[in-house]
């Protein structure tokens, strides 16, 4: 016997999970209609220490996992706010030159945004969709067939389920994409994002550090613990020389990459890599499908929008959906391709910008130092653009969906 599904959304993620949530509580489908389907699922909540992945979420991205009910069951120490930001070229100093600086209080909020544990924010999002009744099935996508009416989902057990619509959710590597036939476009950087957690002679200050070095751009992440986070952008062959190093000879490393930003550093945590790449689906909706997250668009770490991008996915979708007026028109071609266009029209830019910062920063020709430096100065000394710029990092501009706009 065949189950039945308003939307089925593949991949049980922090996107994936949302997303249903927020159906759920927007009460757009009634929580038995959504499924959420992953080859497995989350067995551990919250760790002995942080996770090595950890993410930043700007304002916007904090009220809906509220609405979604999953803020709430964060726990607070595994939530680090941060209430300053510096960014500076490798020719400049922390505060100083070809520098530039944000703070919470002049903009007149609390803070920044929020360094998040990875592996709490993705197991309460998944208890989050559990408590709210939406159903749970641990199997792989085996195959996909949509027609006129439903799209069907053979798993690798041999279950079949329908569905008026499928959300693929599942990552940058989807599965569910590629059964589905959908291209992506981009490139590889040729880098890893190395990521580790150290302590620190000087204390973090809630402030969110960033070098722009030739080789790429190097990040401190303030954690509530009192160390920081790393997210360290090399190219290949560097990220395996600096993985096999001692821990002393690591942060005798890093401290010369950060011009000892925070004085002596201690690796304080084990060591993993991330490649990098910039990759877009050439379509990010069909007939009966959607895509969401890294399965719809990968960006580079350097302004730490990856999962804001994706959660502001859910958001637009669940507001097409809810705007459709039913269930009934969850697989209309028409309604989807309304989330396509709005949500390209701020994917694409976001891409281009990330890529466009990258490249600019991330070499070593003299010219363009003088230039990025003096673009830092501008933007710093011209309170108006440096707001600019802080509002769409808080993620409290742009074309918002309505759940999002305002404050809180």
């Amino acid at each position: 016997m065949r189950q039945e599904f308003d939307v089925v959304f593949a991949g049980a993620g922090p996107v994936g999970t949302v997303a249903a949530s927020l159906l759920a509580a927007r009460r757009v489908s009634a929580p038995a209609r959504i499924a959420v389907i992953d080859p497995r699922f989350a067995r551990e909540g919250d760790g002995a220490d942080w996770d090595l992945r950890v993410f930043a979420l700007n304002h916007a991205s904090r009220r809906l996992l509220r609405a979604a009910g999953v803020w709430q069951r964060l726990p607070r120490e595994r939530i680090s706010p941060y209430e300053h930001m510096c960014v500076w070229d490798a020719s400049g100093e922390p505060g100083g030159r070809r520098s530039l600086s944000f703070d919470c209080a002049e903009l007149g909020e609390p803070d920044l945004g929020c360094i998040v544990d990875g592996r709490s924010l993705k197991w309460h999002a998944l208890q989050a969709a559990r408590e709210a009744g939406i159903t749970m099935i641990e199997a792989g996508v085996r195959a996909i067939t949509v027609d006129e009416g439903a799209v069907r989902v053979r798993l690798d057990d041999g279950r079949d389920l329908g569905a008026r619509l499928i959300a693929a959710a599942d990552g940058a590597q989807s599965p569910v994409r590629e059964l589905l036939g959908v291209r992506t476009s981009g490139h590889d950087y040729g880098e890893d994002a190395l990521v580790f957690h150290v302590r620190t002679q000087s204390e973090h200050r809630r402030t969110a550090w960033q070098r722009f070095l030739a080789s790429g751009p190097l990040a401190f992440l303030p954690l509530a613990d009192g160390r920081s986070s790393i997210v360290w952008s090399v190219c290949h062959r560097e990220a395996a020389r600096l993985r096999s190093l001692e821990p002393g000879a690591l942060a005798a490393a890093l401290d010369e990459a950060s011009a000892g930003v925070l004085g002596r550093t201690q690796v304080a945590s084990a060591i993993a890599a991330f490649p990098l790449r910039l990759r877009t689906a050439e379509c990010l909706a069909g007939e009966r499908f959607a895509l969401l997250g890294d399965a719809a668009h990968v960006v580079h770490p350097l302004a730490g929008q990856g999962l804001n991008l994706g959660l502001m996915d859910c958001a637009a979708f669940v507001e097409v959906l809810e705007d459709a007026g039913g269930a009934a028109a969850f697989g209309d071609l028409r309604v989807l391709r309304r989330y396509e266009r709005w949500r390209r029209s701020e994917i694409g830019p976001s891409s281009a910008a990330f890529d466009g910062l990258d490249r600019l920063f991330s070499n070593a020709d003299s010219r363009l130092s003088t230039l990025r430096g003096a673009g830092l100065e501008v933007v710093g000394s011209i309170g108006p653009l440096r707001r600019w710029f802080a509002a769409r990092a808080l993620g409290t501009s742009g074309d918002l969906p309505r759940m999002l706009r305002g404050r809180g």
